[in-house]
């Protein structure tokens, strides 16, 4: 089973590399899995998933190609040697028992798995403050691994902030796998989405967020990342400066079998800075965000899920040849 990638878009600003990859999974053999999933049990449909990934390895050469070129970064391979067949393969494995794992962890059954929380203090501490936080994870591992969290954490809610194209996806995947699931979702786009992620905040939610995606509309910062720089977009860590929240990152790391850690770190906390350090305070939470891209790539590298090339820049959405992906 794949995860939905977007058709590419229609509008004017150029599309990210991402958004231009083929559609590889619909409705129709998500709820197929779900059904064969949840009756067959975990064990035995994961034998299904060698299937998908050999599927992926033999009939998607592009997600091979940008697997490669990101294990040559991550992976202690010599200069000028070649990533064989079997280092995409376990990439794409890792992709699939995750997405596989999440139709269990939607369903709540979470003793099916073992999860082992790193610095959990640091969100036991924001929500005792009871003004919310940005959680900010990435295309790295599980971010439904936080759903287990809840258990321990009673007064956790977790918001997930994406743009209205995705918010329809994800709506549509829960509604496939288990109808009753809730997820709290605020669409980007909208002009009253600020205020709604400002209520909640102050309500003691936590705001969710994957911050290494552009749709192609974002000012966007290169960092350095694996070796070289990469494009990342600012409207995630824009937004918790201006609503002046502690930021902190996630990741859960599946480790195989039915092992995931769930690691936490600090990235800023943007309630002390003043207005006019608010730019520098962006730059310094992004380039620690880029840092622990890396630091948890090289722990786990074959959790990265962005089956496409990352390192290419960005379209420039003003078409002026005017970049905002440069530092600040």
């Amino acid at each position: 089973m794949s995860e939905a990638l977007p058709q590419p878009d229609r509008e004017d600003a150029p599309a990210p590399d991402w958004k231009r990859s083929p559609e590889r999974s619909n409705l129709f053999m998500l709820r197929l899995m779900c059904w064969i999933s949840l009756r067959l049990g975990r064990r035995a449909a994961r034998g299904l998933l060698y299937g998908v990934a050999g599927y992926f390895l033999l009939f998607s050469p592009r997600a091979r190609r940008a697997s490669r070129a990101y294990l040559r970064r991550v992976l202690p391979v010599p200069s000028g040697a070649r990533v064989g067949w079997g280092g995409p393969f376990r990439h794409f494995m890792s992709f699939a028992s995750v997405v596989h794992d999440r139709i269990y962890l939607i369903n709540g059954q979470f003793d099916l798995f073992d999860i082992a929380p790193h610095q959990q203090q640091l969100i036991i501490d924001v929500l005792a403050r009871g003004r919310g936080a940005f959680l900010l994870g990435a295309h790295l591992g599980s971010f439904e691994v936080m759903r287990a969290l809840g258990r321990q954490q009673p007064g956790l809610r977790v918001v997930m902030v994406m743009y209205e194209e995705n918010a329809r996806k994800i709506n549509a995947l829960l509604a496939a796998v288990n109808p009753a699931a809730q997820r709290d979702i605020v669409a980007l786009g909208h002009v009253d989405s600020m205020m709604a992620v400002h209520e909640l905040c102050e309500q003691g939610a936590v705001v969710g967020i994957l911050g290494d995606r552009s749709l192609g509309h974002d000012a966007m910062v290169s960092l350095p990342f694996l070796g070289a720089p990469a494009s990342l977009p600012v409207g995630p860590f824009r937004m918790a400066a201006i609503l002046r929240r502690p930021v902190l990152f996630m990741a859960g790391l599946y480790r195989g079998g039915n092992r995931y850690d769930l690691h936490f770190e600090t990235v800023a906390d943007f309630s002390t800075v003043a207005a006019g350090g608010r730019d520098a305070a962006v730059h310094a939470a992004m380039t620690r965000y880029g840092q622990l891209l890396e630091q948890y790539c090289r722990a786990a590298p074959y959790n990265w899920f962005n089956f496409f090339d990352f390192w290419k820049p960005a379209p420039d959405p003003a078409g002026s040849g005017a970049s905002a992906r440069q530092h600040d």
